[in-house]
């Protein structure tokens, strides 16, 4: 996956989320962003996805600029897909519908059509026999792999995850990472946030660590874990490491 970013900015009233970052990444098919909290990393995940717009610098993402205009964008983010920290199902409707709303909607399939598709997407999940079921009705892992089926059902380019394990325990959290590894050795592009740095390590072919709206420095995983460069990396690891 080819990704450039020049002098990307977004500000949120005084603060500067993103303060002209730079990223230049040529392969491979999963970046994985890291870093402390509030350094950056959901707000370039959105602006990456086409939902937020920056207020300065240029992104070229698979060789094509980011779209600008709001006809543009909503065409950019119906080709991708999206799961955050929260599952943000709806919750009065079941996990079937929970695929096939956005797929009749968004993707404009038939009622049938978008029917085949979900149940598809739920039965490579393992889901199929959960799919009359309401997320109260879930565990969370199993509400967040609803979350990660409607995210690949419509087949998207790339998909974009926003720590996609914060809220589950250990045990959910290996169940949803495997699912994403066996979606990275399927060839799916992922650009995702994670304070899992096992999975960064095994999973992705580039990491970017970002503080205070910049990436700081960026490598190959087996690169980046023994010789991070960077003073601030080089903390950062110290105390997330330590317990691992």
């Amino acid at each position: 996956m080819k990704l450039e970013i020049h002098g990307l900015t977004k500000r949120f009233g005084s603060h500067a989320a993103l303060d002209h970052l730079d990223l230049s990444v040529d392969g491979g098919r999963v970046i994985v962003l890291v870093g402390p909290s509030g350094g950056g990393k959901s707000t370039l995940l959105r602006v990456l996805g086409g939902l937020e717009t920056p207020d300065a610098g240029e992104v070229v993402i698979r060789e094509k600029p980011l779209p600008r205009s709001e006809a543009e964008l909503l065409a950019y983010r119906r080709r991708n897909g999206f799961l955050f920290q929260q599952f943000n199902l709806f919750p009065h409707l079941t996990a079937l519908r929970n695929l096939t709303l956005p797929l009749e909607e968004v993707q404009r399939l038939s009622p049938a059509d978008a029917k085949a598709t979900a149940e598809a997407a739920l039965d490579r999940f393992g889901l199929l026999a959960h799919a009359h079921k309401r997320p109260a009705e879930l565990s969370g892992g199993q509400q967040q792999r609803v979350g990660i089926a409607r995210a690949v059902a419509a087949k998207p380019e790339v998909l974009f995850l926003d720590e996609p394990t914060s809220a589950l325990d250990p045990e959910m959290t290996a169940e949803v990472l495997e699912l994403i590894q066996e979606l990275a050795e399927g060839g799916q592009r992922i650009i995702l946030s994670t304070h899992e740095m096992g999975f960064a390590r095994a999973v992705g072919d580039l990491v970017a660590f970002l503080a205070a709206g910049k990436v700081v420095e960026s490598a190959p995983p087996a690169q980046w874990f023994e010789k991070p460069q960077s003073e601030q990396a080089q903390r950062f690891l110290s105390r997330v490491l330590r317990y691992v």
